[in-house]
């Protein structure tokens, strides 16, 4: 991709703002080993510092967005999986998990919360400063992260205050490092003191060295790639495996067995039972904890 089209091009921050409230509202890799895939160092204490720049992209908007589920069973087999609800498609957990919480008992609630389906969103960045890992600095990498720091990019594309200026974090020329501040609270990750800088060009605007940030960007389309799912049955029968023999019957079994069934849509699952979270390391602390067992 060459920076002169994007230069020209430029996103439309309305529409990339439409597209982060679309997206808040509503190979299968192992990306624990994916070398391309950034993850700040945090010390012992849980804390960490970096300084990073959203890249833009070729495509409509410079992120995708997927959900996955992390848990362990009744049988103490594991559940991780990318949910098919990513590619806008019945997913068999979502169902289940739909249905215990229109139960109305807490204790199937609570087991919604267990097994939820998480938030992710990956973009393109480039790493302006990693104390912890100097040898990061200067390249290109994907980067996942959660709800909490996509609100912050979503606030400075629409600032809510008067006399505050809509800034495109993704723009070469018009955007703005962002300080990452990792902060560990109560044996969580914290995010909330992260924010952006003043708004300045990438590398002064020297065109040959933007060209060469532009030359390393990855393909982030994996991560929404049919191919790189599961199929709906292949997720049914892992499901059943985890959860044991007796895991009732999902909506889409229910709706073959009943003609007079509505069809189920996945789309108004509630806020709570989606379990829409924004924990960017949330899968990779759930697959240690398989690999260990």
């Amino acid at each position: 991709m060459d920076i002169s089209a994007l230069k020209s091009r430029r996103y439309d921050i309305n529409k990339l703002v439409e597209a982060a409230q679309e997206a808040n509202g509503t190979t299968q890799k192992d990306n624990n080993r994916d070398e391309n895939l950034w993850k700040p160092t945090v010390d012992k204490a849980g804390n960490g510092y970096a300084v990073i720049r959203f890249l833009p992209s070729d495509q409509e908007v410079p992120w995708v967005r997927y959900w996955d589920h992390g848990f362990k069973g009744p049988t103490g087999k594991w559940y991780i999986e990318k949910s098919l609800t990513s590619l806008g498609e019945q997913d068999p957990l979502g169902e289940y998990n739909s249905k215990l919480w229109n139960s109305g008992n807490e204790e199937d609630r609570e087991q919604v919360r267990k097994q939820k389906r998480r938030l992710h969103y990956v973009t393109n960045i480039l790493v302006v400063s990693d104390p912890s890992a100097s040898e990061n600095e200067g390249k290109v990498f994907k980067y996942q992260f959660g709800k909490k720091i996509f609100d912050k990019i979503q606030d400075l594309m629409q600032p809510q205050f008067p006399g505050e200026t809509p800034v495109d974090p993704f723009d070469l020329w018009n955007g703005a490092d962002f300080q990452l501040k990792i902060r560990n609270v109560e044996g969580y990750r914290n995010y909330d003191r992260s924010e952006f800088k003043e708004s300045t060009p990438l590398h002064d605007g020297d065109e040959v060295q933007l060209q060469a940030v532009v030359n390393q960007l990855h393909d982030i389309n994996e991560y929404v790639d049919p191919a790189n799912y599961k199929s709906y049955d292949e997720l049914k029968s892992k499901l059943n495996e985890v959860l044991g023999e007796t895991a009732p019957r999902t909506i889409k079994e229910e709706v073959a067995l009943d003609n007079d069934t509505p069809p189920w849509d996945p789309a108004p699952q509630t806020a709570e039972a989606a379990g829409d979270e924004g924990d960017d390391d949330a899968m990779s602390f759930f697959q240690k904890l398989a690999n260990a067992d």
